[in-house]
């Protein structure tokens, strides 16, 4: 087995090509478009080199056939609470099932975070944001959402069998939108409709200044300054819901409010996947109108849930309840969607687990992200409850 490093257009296409080598034919893998991995290691795209660095390799055997990949990073901001040594990350892992295989890229892996004073690292994990390239899947591996790698089930026995170890679950739910939701939900709705203060609305996309203002108050209200969360700026929010507009659904985005004021969002997406499954890797001119017939058939019959947040001082009053059916009753009399799966939640966070489950999902993925410490002698602790 040979790893070269990507430096170059060859190698960063062998990159691509290897995912799609080991991958194709497996039951239930999507293909990820090439712009979307490429994003991930362009300095000009990603912020995280402003505090970071990464490297990655592509793996051959002696015929120059690819046999594997992976990437490794370290990032300044990446830090998980009680964490007493610095963690470094690996990523976009893949392999033939071989552990020697595996257990070469592991190592190598290990050696470069080594040497830039890493005590552990964290696998599989993106160099950037959570909500995209993260965990290993172990349970549910037919067609992840959009942003979730795909992996064959053996990768488990990858990584465990070098000594990687369960840092934290990452739980998926789902549900099938025609069903009827608990009636409780029902019951804490009913209390704050029959308050004039309280108030809902879907998005509107020629209002898109106004909504990005709502979500930039209940963020940094509910969400800046937990894990190290910074305040956002509506103008930052404003260019990320402009990117989002061309695939945004309006009757998916939903925001409560009391008396004008906005206190808790739902943020949906159609589930993109449904649309890029049928472009090969690919996003140019002829995919870009080829997503937009499939849009306009209404081929995508599923959804995904992005963002789903209360204010501090409007939890536990029923709020959660009263937004999801203000928006269930708009989804499911329209027959919207067929299908709800939310992202990923972790084990580390009952509260919001209770709130999916109490919604009558059913699991429908794990992944898994693990972590592996160098000094093996260390105790070794789960990532902290929240």
């Amino acid at each position: 087995m040979q790893l070269i490093i990507v430096e170059n257009e060859k190698t960063a296409r062998q990159f691509l090509d290897v995912h799609v080598e080991l991958n194709r034919g497996q039951d239930g893998w999507i293909q990820p478009l090439d712009k979307d991995i490429e994003e991930v290691f362009d300095p000009s795209r990603n912020k995280a080199f402003r505090s970071g660095e990464c490297i990655r390799w592509v793996m051959t055997d002696g015929q120059g056939r690819l046999t594997g990949r992976i990437a490794a990073f370290v990032n300044k901001k990446y830090r998980t609470k009680g964490d007493d040594v610095p963690v470094g990350g690996v990523g976009f892992f893949d392999c033939i099932h071989d552990q020697e295989a595996a257990n070469l890229l592991f190592n190598t892996a290990k050696a470069w975070l080594l040497e830039r004073g890493m005590g552990a690292m964290d696998g599989p994990i993106n160099f950037g944001d959570r909500d995209r390239w993260w965990g290993l899947q172990v349970e549910g591996y037919k067609n992840p959402p959009y942003g979730m790698s795909y992996n064959p089930p053996y990768y488990q026995q990858l990584f465990e069998n070098y000594g990687f170890r369960l840092f934290f679950n990452q739980i998926c739910f789902a549900l099938n939108v025609h069903d009827r939701i608990q009636d409780k939900f029902y019951t804490r709705h009913a209390a704050l409709a029959a308050d004039p203060a309280y108030s809902a609305s879907h998005i509107k996309k020629d209002r898109l200044e106004k909504f990005a203002q709502d979500f930039t108050t209940i963020y940094n209200k509910a969400w800046a300054g937990h894990g190290g969360g910074k305040e956002i700026t509506k103008e930052q929010t404003l260019v990320l819901f402009k990117k989002m507009k061309p695939v945004m659904d309006e009757k998916i985005v939903w925001f409560a409010y009391y008396n004008n004021e906005p206190i808790a969002c739902w943020l949906n997406l159609p589930e993109l996947n449904q649309y890029f499954k049928h472009m090969g890797g690919k996003f140019g001119l002829l995919q870009k109108l080829k997503f937009l017939w499939l849009k306009m058939t209404g081929s995508c019959r599923k959804f995904t849930g992005i963002v789903f947040g209360v204010v501090p001082e409007f939890q536990a009053k029923g709020v959660d309840a009263y937004i999801i059916v203000e928006g269930g009753n708009i989804i499911q009399a329209e027959k919207l969607y067929d299908d709800y799966e939310m992202q990923w939640i972790g084990d580390f966070n009952p509260k919001m687990i209770n709130i999916a489950e109490s919604l009558g999902t059913y699991r429908s993925r794990r992944l898994v992200t693990y972590r592996y410490l160098f000094d093996r002698e260390k105790a070794f602790k789960r990532h902290p409850m929240v």
